[in-house]
């Protein structure tokens, strides 16, 4: 395993980052990702990760409506990790409780409360990193980098980090931060794989001058880069929000995953394993986030770390790349279940 620093702290994460957003009580009532497993499920897939030292864990108050938590939580206490050499991080904002009043967002209201019951749920006494899910459009910055910046001061959380949000607002809440003492964020999380590069315009740049670290989010599109194009799986079968995350740019995103298809073909490795090796090899990439539940993808993901790419297959893979309107907030229901994903602007 490979270990790089997140941004510019002196935490050591691995180049992986094991995303545990497959894991909880499945079924579509339990929250949007209905194809999660269980406990007894997860464990062959997060004991692989471990045997092959990934230490970054990654999940949400919102994945599975805190059923994700739990099952991470109790992963942890099962194969007994010394809590001090792995890096877990959890995120807030999504609607926790529908229907009701301050059901979610970044609130100061909402902060304080949610990361009391996120660390419940994974049975620890801090996260290394807390993660803002979305921006809050109706909460103050202020009031949001306030509540962060004493969540850390309070021993809950180590580190701050963001996700998915216009470089401006990125760029804003940072300044809001340094202008008051507060703790700034030292990741961002969004989305960035061979179907969708609309980050390198500004936000890569800007994390770079920033020296944050850069988490990918879906670097296989959901799948959609793993397999030739139209693939059903058992996953898409009951996917529904992948289609609306990916659905709006088929035309132009078919020619990226043919020639990926073509090009993995011809190395003798998997889509997948072509993909990460893509992604892992910009140097601005901290980490992206695979999310599985097989030990086999772990693996593959593993082994994609040792897959270098010349300058002209990395050029050719990105050469049928389109651009895309910017993807960045949410919308609050899917299917009658209110949750935050990502919309086009």
């Amino acid at each position: 395993m490979q270990y790089v620093k997140l941004g510019n702290t002196g935490v050591d994460v691995s180049r992986i980052c094991l995303g545990m957003m497959s894991f909880g009580k499945p079924g579509k009532e339990n929250g949007v990702f209905p194809w999660a497993v269980e406990f007894d499920e997860a464990k062959a897939s997060f004991k692989k990760a471990i045997d092959l030292g990934i230490n970054f864990f990654d999940t949400a108050n919102v994945y599975q409506l805190g059923t994700s938590e739990i099952v991470t939580g109790k992963l942890i206490k099962e194969f007994g990790l010394d809590r001090d050499d792995i890096v877990v991080t959890t995120k807030v904002d999504m609607v926790m409780r529908p229907g009701r009043p301050n059901g979610g967002g970044l609130s100061r209201k909402e902060i304080l409360s949610e990361i009391d019951k996120s660390l419940e749920r994974l049975q620890l006494d801090y996260v290394d990193l807390y993660q803002i899910h979305r921006l809050d459009p109706y909460t103050p910055m202020e009031e949001t980098m306030e509540a962060l910046h004493d969540v850390v001061k309070s021993g809950k959380a180590r580190y701050i980090g963001a996700s998915t949000m216009f470089a401006w607002q990125l760029e804003r809440m940072q300044q809001i931060a340094e202008r008051n003492g507060w703790t700034k964020f030292v990741s961002m999380q969004n989305q960035y794989n061979l179907m969708y590069r609309e980050e390198e315009q500004e936000m890569i740049p800007l994390c770079q001058d920033r020296k944050m670290a850069i988490i990918p989010w879906s670097p296989l599109a959901g799948g959609r880069v793993a397999h030739p194009w139209g693939t059903v799986t058992e996953r898409s079968k009951i996917d529904e929000v992948s289609p609306m995350v990916w659905g709006a740019f088929e035309d132009i995103d078919k020619p990226v995953v043919d020639n990926l298809e073509q090009m993995a073909a011809k190395r003798g490795i998997s889509m997948a394993q072509m993909a990460l090796a893509w992604i892992l090899s910009k140097p601005y990439v901290t980490a992206p986030i695979v999310g599985t539940t097989s030990p086999k993808h772990v693996e593959e993901a593993v082994a994609a770390l040792d897959i270098q790419l010349t300058e002209e297959e990395i050029a050719a893979l990105e050469a049928p790349y389109k651009a895309h309107f910017v993807q960045n907030q949410h919308v609050p229901v899917v299917n009658n279940t209110p949750y935050r994903v990502m919309k086009s602007f």
